[in-house]
């Protein structure tokens, strides 16, 4: 009687294993579901700019809205300086630079840092217009080069500046940036 009690508390037992397995192993599944549906699936963050609407970033790509924002800020961040503010300036455009552009990038920013340091020479952007392209990640900004020596404006250019970015997860980042010449501006 008692081997016939044993075997059948060792059966109830071994069910009762049988039955947590089980369930570990479709926890197990639905986990790993889950996960993979997380790692895949595009992420959004809803932002509150200063701009007219508010702002959904998404890793499916760049929107337009957001490169016009991000690029009114570099232009003015890139190209209003002055000698009391070079080294902010420069720390601050490299902030928003992607680490493999920073280099070569850091290189430049030190030439203009070097040769209007000590100097009264200043410049500030006008934004007119811009040109956006979200799938090549560019963006044209058309507007007034001011250059001010002392407190006497000395020109005002129109000029247009290119700014080339990468983007990745949710953050857009500055590859580079530079003046583009009249045979460009042309040839678009």
């Amino acid at each position: 009687m008692e081997i016939a009690n044993s075997h059948a508390q060792s059966q109830r037992v071994l069910k009762q294993r049988n039955l947590f397995v089980a369930i570990a192993g479709v926890l197990a599944a639905l986990t790993a579901i889950l996960f993979l549906m997380v790692a895949t699936r595009d992420r959004e963050i809803v932002l509150q700019p200063i701009l007219r609407s508010p702002l959904t970033v998404s890793s499916a790509g760049v929107s337009r809205e957001y490169l016009e924002m991000v690029t009114r800020d570099a232009a003015v961040l890139t190209l209003d300086r002055s000698p009391s503010n070079l080294e902010y300036w420069m720390k601050s455009v490299l902030d928003i630079t992607a680490p493999s552009a920073q280099g070569r990038l850091k290189a430049d920013l030190l030439k203009i840092v070097n040769e209007q340091r000590g100097s009264s020479i200043a410049q500030f952007f006008a934004i007119q217009s811009m040109k956006l392209d979200p799938d090549n990640l560019t963006s044209d900004v058309t507007g007034d080069l001011h250059t001010i020596v002392g407190s006497k404006v000395i020109s005002k250019d129109r000029r247009t500046f290119r700014f080339k970015w990468k983007y990745s997860g949710v953050s857009l980042q500055l590859v580079g940036f530079g003046m583009v010449s009249k045979a460009e501006e042309g040839d678009q």
